[in-house]
């Protein structure tokens, strides 16, 4: 013991400049700057810039998802593109332009896979993790939406077309996944959550009211409608900007969820999806994400109002707070145990670090148009 533990201060003292080099990747994050076609990386501790990932297309409506070991990330950009990028040594891996327009995609739980849904040609491609080489192409005659991860390397994904829920399980054969089909989901599936135990796949409708839910713990997966009358009594209002349902939110057994053309702020008991209360909002709401530990739920809003944040109490269902933090506030994105929240000021060209219970401002970062912003802790959740 004595010998080993002789070593390894050797070791140290004959490379102070590796040990110097060294860092994890749990306090890195990447942000979307969408139309410069970059990726900012981002250290959460010392709420600073390290560099840039450039060259990665049209990033207007970009998402991504990070390896298992946090070093990888896999962007989907809206020109069709599926590029790894490593964020340690800030540089692309690979890209490849794998149709004509997607919307976003996922990783399998083991790492292996990520799959990217298609507005054009439609259906879901799945690439090796490692090559981002072709490992199986399911055509489903839709544009497809609101993909998610389940447990046991299945990808779940909605058709905007058909209104359908597809689960593709490559468990048994990566390349020729087990398909089941679930039809008659409703008009217009938009967009869907997966909620973090696998088992509540969230459908929302555009096409018509109401909202569905898969639960996929049942054999065969069991399909219940709910809330089919909201806002049936109130004139529909313009609707500026999609809620994206990735952003929904399951809080004390509540499900908060930003209702299509109001404003106002869905609860829903996650037991038997009755709605318990509605809160009154500034605006349409986009994204309405819990704070880790649960007590609030923070709301941003749709055009003319995306210079307003709103902080809502998840007991009391009111208003805590209203926050400007200034022009097109496009995305929120919480430290893993809350302590923070960056924002993105797309319009004012930063990046807005906020005490999430003070409501002070803590720093700024510099960034060209940013939207999303993506933590690192995201590659050990579900449904993201």
């Amino acid at each position: 013991m004595m010998f080993k533990a002789t070593l390894a201060a050797l070791l140290l003292i004959a490379s102070p400049a590796l040990a110097d080099e060294l860092r994890g990747t749990g306090d890195l994050g990447l942000i979307v700057e969408r139309e410069a076609g970059s990726l900012l990386v981002v250290d959460r501790s010392e709420r600073a810039a390290l560099g840039r990932i450039e060259g990665l297309g049209d990033l207007s409506h970009a998402s991504l998802v990070y390896s298992p070991d946090e070093r990888f990330a896999y962007v989907f950009g809206r020109d069709g593109g599926l590029t790894k990028v490593d964020i340690l040594t800030r540089q692309m891996v690979r890209r490849v332009v794998q149709a004509g327009n997607s919307i976003g995609g996922a990783i399998s739980d083991d790492g292996r896979l990520v799959a990217v849904a298609n507005y054009e040609p439609g259906g879901v491609k799945v690439f090796d993790a490692e090559t981002l080489e072709l490992v199986a192409d399911v055509p489903m005659g839709s544009k497809t939406v609101g993909i998610a991860d389940a447990p046991g390397s299945r990808f779940v994904v909605a058709t905007w077309d058909t209104g359908e829920v597809w689960i593709l399980d490559h468990s048994t054969d990566a390349a020729q996944p087990a398909v089941t089909k679930l039809e008659g989901i409703g008009a217009n599936p938009y967009d869907a959550l997966l909620t973090g135990d696998g088992r509540h796949y969230i459908v929302g409708l555009f096409g018509e009211k109401g909202l569905v839910q898969v639960d996929l713990w049942q054999d065969p997966p069991k399909v219940t409608r709910f809330l089919p009358d909201y806002g049936k009594d109130l004139p529909d209002l313009p609707v500026y900007k999609m809620p994206h349902l990735q952003g929904w939110t399951l809080a004390e057994g509540l499900f908060a969820l930003p209702a299509v053309g109001l404003h106002q702020l869905l609860w829903v008991d996650a037991a038997d999806l009755t709605e318990i209360a509605r809160t009154d909002l500034a605006g349409q709401p986009v994204f309405a994400l819990a704070r880790p530990d649960k007590r609030e739920v923070w709301v941003n809003f749709a055009p003319p109002d995306n210079d307003k944040l709103q902080v809502v109490d998840v007991l009391t269902h009111e208003v805590l707070d209203t926050l400007t933090p200034g022009k097109g506030v496009l995305h929120m994105e919480f430290a893993p145990r809350g302590r923070e929240v960056w924002l993105s000021v797309r319009d004012e060209d930063r990046v807005e670090i906020r005490d999430t219970r003070t409501r002070e401002v803590l720093g700024e970062i510099e960034a060209r148009a940013p939207s999303g912003i993506f933590f690192t802790d995201r590659a050990h959740r579900t449904g993201l």
